[in-house]
């Protein structure tokens, strides 16, 4: 049996890490290791313990997640984090995505969801909660007016390496995964980058959710 996923909880409300932890352990292939109840607390544990999972909330006193988010995987690029939280604005889903977080779902959002989240960022892609999808979208469309990211004709290999790009694989992942050199990868993305004006992770994380690709199975 594989090794359940080790996690690491932080948010600043008790009842609110007594719930999760009651929902992950019940899960087969998760543990909860660690619990935080600041910013701080999380970076330290997270230092101390390595948990393949952080489950951060974003609003907590002190050092809030946002900047946790930024110090811890500044320190510890290989870390994945969920963003957990009741802020239904794509503002801060594109700040979480800068800072290196994998995931965002919101805490009113079915415990299916996260769970979904959380193994989604363990095989190494991105998760956005479904409600927040159209507004990722329509954030893409409204910072694109000349519509570049929909006109834009790609040829199927660009398409592929965003595709992987957009769900969290690395270039190394993507060479492998496609059978080609990483310098290839590196081409075709910075070519369909181009055509397409994208400039950063959080533009092609946002085509992603514009293509449907961040839920195709």
């Amino acid at each position: 049996m594989p090794t359940p996923l080790r996690i690491l909880i932080a948010d600043d409300h008790a009842i609110v890490r007594q719930g999760l932890k009651l929902l992950i352990d019940s899960q087969p292939d998760m543990k909860v290791i660690a619990e935080a109840a600041t910013g701080e607390a999380a970076v330290e544990q997270a230092t101390a313990v390595k948990p393949d999972v952080v489950i951060m909330d974003v609003s907590m006193p002190g050092l809030n997640g946002l900047l946790a988010t930024r110090l811890l995987k500044k320190r510890q690029p290989a870390t994945t984090i969920v963003a957990l939280t009741r802020h239904e604005d794509k503002a801060y889903v594109e700040e979480l995505l800068r800072a290196g977080a994998s995931a965002y779902v919101l805490k009113q959002s079915p415990p299916t969801e996260f769970l979904r989240a959380v193994r989604a960022v363990a095989a190494g892609g991105i998760y956005l909660d479904p409600s927040m999808t159209p507004q990722v979208a329509d954030g893409l469309l409204a910072a694109r007016p000349r519509a570049d990211a929909t006109a834009a004709k790609l040829t199927e290999r660009e398409s592929e390496v965003l595709r992987l790009v957009a769900i969290g694989h690395s270039n190394v992942e993507i060479a492998d995964t496609l059978d080609i050199s990483v310098k290839t990868v590196e081409v075709h993305k910075t070519n369909a980058m181009r055509k397409l004006g994208l400039t950063g992770r959080v533009d092609v994380v946002r085509y992603g959710v514009l293509q449907g690709w961040l839920y195709d199975t």
